[in-house]
Protein backbone atom coordinates (compact mmCIF):
# COMPACT_ATOMS: atom_id res chain seq x y z
CA UNK A 1 0.00 0.00 0.00
CA UNK A 2 1.50 3.33 -1.09
CA UNK A 3 0.87 6.03 1.52
CA UNK A 4 2.19 9.59 1.36
CA UNK A 5 0.87 12.49 3.39
CA UNK A 6 1.88 15.80 4.96
CA UNK A 7 0.82 17.29 8.29
CA UNK A 8 1.50 20.59 10.02
CA UNK A 9 2.87 20.25 13.56
CA UNK A 10 3.88 22.98 15.98
CA UNK A 11 7.47 22.12 16.88
CA UNK A 12 10.10 24.31 18.51
CA UNK A 13 7.55 27.16 18.62
CA UNK A 14 6.96 27.12 14.85
CA UNK A 15 4.48 25.48 12.51
CA UNK A 16 6.38 22.93 10.44
CA UNK A 17 5.30 20.66 7.61
CA UNK A 18 6.20 17.01 8.18
CA UNK A 19 6.11 14.81 5.05
CA UNK A 20 5.54 11.07 5.50
CA UNK A 21 6.15 8.28 2.98
CA UNK A 22 5.50 4.64 3.76
CA UNK A 23 8.52 2.48 2.95
CA UNK A 24 8.45 -1.04 1.58
CA UNK A 25 11.04 -3.05 3.46
CA UNK A 26 11.22 -6.76 4.03
CA UNK A 27 13.06 -6.43 7.34
CA UNK A 28 10.66 -3.81 8.75
CA UNK A 29 7.36 -3.92 6.88
CA UNK A 30 5.98 -1.09 9.01
CA UNK A 31 8.26 1.87 8.30
CA UNK A 32 7.89 5.50 7.28
CA UNK A 33 10.40 7.99 5.96
CA UNK A 34 9.76 11.46 7.36
CA UNK A 35 11.22 14.80 6.39
CA UNK A 36 10.87 18.35 7.69
CA UNK A 37 12.85 21.56 7.27
CA UNK A 38 14.61 23.40 10.07
CA UNK A 39 14.74 27.17 10.53
CA UNK A 40 17.50 27.48 7.92
CA UNK A 41 15.46 25.47 5.40
CA UNK A 42 17.79 22.48 5.67
CA UNK A 43 15.90 19.22 5.19
CA UNK A 44 15.95 16.82 8.12
CA UNK A 45 15.21 13.22 7.11
CA UNK A 46 14.62 10.29 9.42
CA UNK A 47 12.81 6.97 9.56
CA UNK A 48 10.16 5.79 11.97
CA UNK A 49 9.61 2.09 12.67
CA UNK A 50 6.73 0.48 14.49
CA UNK A 51 7.94 -1.43 17.54
CA UNK A 52 5.61 -2.81 20.21
CA UNK A 53 2.64 -0.82 18.81
CA UNK A 54 4.59 2.48 18.97
CA UNK A 55 6.15 4.45 16.13
CA UNK A 56 9.72 5.29 17.10
CA UNK A 57 12.31 7.55 15.47
CA UNK A 58 15.31 5.49 14.39
CA UNK A 59 18.04 8.11 13.97
CA UNK A 60 19.64 9.72 16.98
CA UNK A 61 21.46 12.65 15.30
CA UNK A 62 18.41 14.84 14.75
CA UNK A 63 17.29 18.04 16.48
CA UNK A 64 15.77 17.80 19.94
CA UNK A 65 12.54 19.45 18.74
CA UNK A 66 11.97 16.51 16.36
CA UNK A 67 12.55 13.94 19.12
CA UNK A 68 10.22 15.86 21.45
CA UNK A 69 7.41 15.41 18.92
CA UNK A 70 7.80 11.65 18.47
CA UNK A 71 4.44 10.98 20.18
CA UNK A 72 2.63 13.49 17.94
CA UNK A 73 4.17 11.87 14.87
CA UNK A 74 3.07 8.45 16.16
CA UNK A 75 -0.53 9.70 16.42
CA UNK A 76 -0.46 11.22 12.91
CA UNK A 77 0.80 7.97 11.36
CA UNK A 78 -1.81 5.90 13.19
CA UNK A 79 -4.61 8.25 12.09
CA UNK A 80 -3.49 8.06 8.46
CA UNK A 81 -3.20 4.26 8.53
CA UNK A 82 -6.69 3.99 10.06
CA UNK A 83 -8.13 6.26 7.34
CA UNK A 84 -6.40 4.24 4.62
CA UNK A 85 -7.80 0.99 6.04
CA UNK A 86 -11.35 2.36 5.93
CA UNK A 87 -11.04 3.69 2.36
Amino acid sequence: MNIQFSKIVKADGKLREFNFTRLSRQKHPLAFSVDVTDGSLHRICFDMLKENDNWKIVQQQIPRWVLENENKLHVLIEEELNEAAVA
